[in-house]
């Protein structure tokens, strides 16, 4: 199984304090290994690997055999990188397919016994807060007023909040697989389908996420600073620079303009498949999810008048690996191997 990233950026050789943490979501398995030193998170190795837990997930609420298979494939190979890394600990969490499945915990006992450790599936409410915190630990953004993005497979968090400490945080139902499973454009795309897309995008956008959000962003006059976090945001950056290789200080150091990610829509739109496989920064099966990852930062950007965005590459990840699993427990869920279910 290929990965869409695989980063190294310090040594293998183990140090006291490193510890490692998988996160399982509805496009794909993401592996963050870092050392904590005096509270800071020092990256070692990050890998990325597409599984798709999503696709056919939203008919029947229930993970398909199949995604289950490649989710299990990838956590055998980056459990591999673990041990290779030399982790101390290692942590397991799960985010919006796995929350939203009628039989996630058939799927967690699948995970526990294939790694050896309890899956956590994350609330709603715990994976905005654990965003808000992992992005906190890049020092350009640690003092800022920010509403950050979190815009994933199967759901996107807004966090507001500043110099670490969220004030608001809701998770939404709208992510790019979610999309692509419900609206799947031709090959090419049409215009007319870029219409429907928006309209959805903005109809819940003004339905669910406005009434909620916008009185605390008037709350206050201080600038906010609008970051994305997640698959499209990386990758938006990665095109935008034309990137092959990860250089996360370039990536954190762009500002995109709203007018600039107009183009992108445009562009990406307008391009068959094949096409947009070739572009440099975009890994080719991420192809096809970038269609409605575009759009929906678009509408995000629009709707609240963001001028710009800054892309960041950290996550909740960065929250978990300085915080012991139990530090943790705010709503989500706890499953080893060889339990039953709970009643």
């Amino acid at each position: 199984m290929k990965s869409e990233a695989a980063i190294s950026e310090g040594s293998p050789a183990a140090k006291a304090g490193r510890r490692a943490v998988i996160e399982i979501g509805t496009n794909s398995v993401k592996l963050l290994v870092a050392d904590v030193v005096a509270g800071k998170v020092q990256p070692v190795w990050e890998e990325s690997i597409q599984t798709r837990l999503g696709r056919g997930f939203y008919e029947s609420r229930c993970i398909q055999k199949q995604a289950v298979t490649r989710t299990t494939e990838a956590l055998a190979k980056l459990m591999k990188h673990c041990r290779h890394c030399r982790a101390e600990s290692l942590r397991i969490v799960a985010t919006s397919a796995v929350r939203e499945a009628a039989n996630q915990q058939e799927f967690a006992r699948v995970v526990s016994d294939v790694t050896g450790k309890p899956l956590e599936i994350l609330s709603g409410q715990q994976e905005a807060e654990m965003t808000f915190r992992g992005i906190a630990t890049q020092p350009e953004l640690a003092g800022l007023r920010l509403l950050v993005m979190d815009l994933g497979g199967g759901s996107t968090e807004f966090i507001l909040g500043e110099r670490g400490h969220p004030q608001f945080s809701r998770s939404f139902e709208l992510g790019c697989v979610r999309l692509l499973e419900r609206l799947k454009p031709s090959d090419p795309p049409q215009i007319a389908e870029l219409e429907v897309v928006q309209g959805a995008i903005m109809d819940f956008l003004a339905s669910e996420v406005r009434p909620v959000l916008e009185p605390v962003l008037r709350a206050s006059a201080e600038p906010v600073q609008l970051v994305c976090t997640g698959g499209t945001a990386f990758y938006l950056a990665r095109m935008e620079l034309k990137m092959s290789a990860f250089n996360r200080k370039r990536i954190e150091s762009l500002r995109l303009s709203r007018d600039g990610v107009r183009q992108w829509v445009d562009r990406l739109w307008q391009m068959p498949l094949e096409k947009r496989k070739c572009i440099v920064g975009l890994t080719p099966n991420r192809a096809d999810v970038i269609l409605m990852g575009v759009a929906v930062v678009e509408s995000v950007m629009d709707l609240f008048k963001f001028d710009e965005l800054r892309v960041t590459t950290r996550s909740l990840r960065f929250a978990a690996v300085l915080e012991p699993a139990a530090a943790a427990d705010g709503g989500g869920q706890k499953v080893q191997g060889g339990q039953p279910p709970p009643a």
